[in-house]
Order: C-alpha cells, then sequence, then structure tokens
C-alpha cells in the first residue's frame, strides 16, 4: 500500500508597512493581483470596499502631510478601516488556500501576499548538561513517537555496569544524587507501541 504524501499546509503571511504611503501602495497591488483573479470568486470584503478604503487612506494621509487641522485622527481612523479590511481579506485568502491545500502557496502568491516561511528547527540529538543542583544531570534526547516512553541508564565506570533511572514519559529527564567530579556514561531508548528501540549513542558528561 502506498502512504499518502504529506501535503504541508501553506500560511499567509501580511507585512504591514509601517509607513502609510508604503500601505496604501501594498492595499492597491492586494487588489490588482486578486482583481479577476480565478482563485477568488467572490473576495471578502468585495475588492471594491478595499479600494474605496485604500482611497480614502490616501486622501486623508494628503490632507495630513498638508498640516489639515483634524487630518491626523481622520488619516488614523481611515488607517485602522483599511488594516482591518486587510486582516479580514487575509483571512479569506488562507480559507482558500486551506481549501485546495495541493497548490495553497502558489494561490496565497497570486493574491499579491507573502507564504509564511517554516521556522527551522534543528533535531533534537541526545545531549547532557549539568542541573541547578551539584550533583544533577540533565538529559535530553530526540522524540521516539508521538506517543512513547522512555528509558534511561547511566553508569560510572565507563559502560561496565548501568544504573536504571526512572521511565519518562517525554524525552527528558534528570539524574540526581551523582558524585561531583566524576565521568558518567548516559544511555537511553524509546519505547513504543510497537516495542522497544535500540539504545542510543553514549554521552559522557563530569558531574559538577
Amino acid at each position: 500500500m502506498t502512504t499518502p504524501k504529506r501535503i504541508n499546509r501553506a500560511v499567509v503571511t501580511l507585512k504591514l508597512p509601517r509607513k502609510v504611503p508604503d500601505l496604501i501602495k501594498l492595499a492597491q497591488a492586494i487588489v490588482t493581483a486578486m482583481t479577476g483573479n480565478a482563485n477568488f470568486g467572490t473576495p471578502e470584503p468585495p475588492l471594491a470596499t478595499v479600494t474605496s478604503a485604500t482611497n480614502d487612506l490616501a486622501l486623508a494621509e494628503t490632507a495630513t502631510q498638508a498640516r489639515t487641522r483634524g487630518a491626523a485622527a481622520t488619516r488614523n481612523d481611515k488607517l485602522a478601516t483599511l488594516v482591518q479590511l486587510l486582516e479580514q481579506l487575509k483571512a479569506y485568502i488562507q480559507k482558500t488556500a486551506d481549501a485546495n491545500m495541493e497548490n495553497g502557496a502558489s494561490i496565497i502568491q497570486s493574491a499579491g501576499v507573502s507564504v509564511r516561511k517554516p521556522a527551522a528547527r534543528a533535531p533534537r540529538t541526545f545531549e547532557a548538561k549539568a542541573g541547578a543542583v551539584s550533583g544533577t544531570i540533565k538529559l535530553v534526547a530526540a522524540s521516539a513517537a508521538g506517543r512513547a516512553s522512555y528509558e534511561w541508564q547511566y553508569s560510572a565506570d565507563g559502560g561496565k555496569t548501568w544504573q536504571v533511572a526512572p521511565v519518562t514519559l517525554q524525552a527528558k529527564t534528570t539524574i540526581m544524587g551523582l558524585t561531583p567530579g566524576a565521568t558518567v556514561t548516559f544511555r537511553y531508548r524509546g519505547v513504543t507501541k510497537t516495542g522497544e528501540g535500540d539504545w542510543s549513542q553514549l554521552i559522557t558528561f563530569i558531574v559538577k
């Protein structure tokens, strides 16, 4: 049986400029990109509403630059209105992309907005570090599965004999009561519904 390919969800990112003229340009670019775009049959809010709010903000910004009395307050109100409309439009674009996840990224980009880049996460490895209390070591390991338990062992004689630490349901534990200055070796293995995994590589740490 072929395992279906996992499709990652493309997420809209709406980077709103702080400067009003730049925000106006962005709103105009989004409207232009979405106008007649087959991906977006009935935009919500309507593009005409977004265009009207953009034009209102442009007029208010012009009046503000001319130092017309009361113009700044009006401009701020118009700015808030347009930002709210753009956030609503972002939600509509996201909903549209979610309905066609295989083409989600291209759908989002066709609206004149960007796709959020996935956060780069370094894979977790098996590591040890000193705990807050002398004689304590914290261990962190790679996750074995969504649901797994973890067996931990440590050795003070280079792996000739092993001491068993309590089993945990998370890929981390704290070993206490070790002798400061001693060199201790650690290992772990994950246990899932399919059985016990292999013991990990050994790591050695000098107890503080």
